[in-house]
């Protein structure tokens, strides 16, 4: 399911906040991203259209299971290319920022290249 690269950020930061707690609130978003309230409430009503996410009578919001597939292959992406940026001495923090703007341009055979150069180490010959 292709989705701009912003609703992506949200339904990672949803994803990061609900390993955390099972409330994720608008403000719990907001807060992180450093994001209006009102940003956040026009991104999460696009996710809701979308069938990411879901909110609850109380005002939680919960993905779907279709948003956390997506969630996970970001994160998983994202974790990749940081992983491989502070393996070539990047300091941890400049890589996760990079890293969550990086991952979105590559293919998933780089990703996956990146996977088993991490696993397997540089191919020989």
């Amino acid at each position: 399911m292709a989705i701009l690269g912003s609703k992506e950020l949200y339904v990672e930061t949803i994803y990061i906040l609900s390993m955390g707690s099972d409330k994720v609130r608008a403000k719990d978003i907001s807060s992180l991203l450093g994001f209006s309230r009102a940003s956040v409430s026009r991104a999460v009503l696009s996710l809701k259209e979308k069938g990411l996410v879901r909110k609850d009578t109380n005002g939680n919001i919960k993905l779907t299971e279709g948003g956390i597939i997506l969630a996970k292959h970001i994160h998983e992406r994202q974790t990749l290319v940081k992983d491989l940026l502070t393996g070539l001495g990047v300091n941890e923090d400049t890589a996760s920022e990079e890293a969550s703007h990086i991952e979105r341009f590559l293919s998933d055979e780089t990703v996956e290249k990146i996977r088993l150069y991490l696993t397997c180490g540089p191919r020989q010959g």
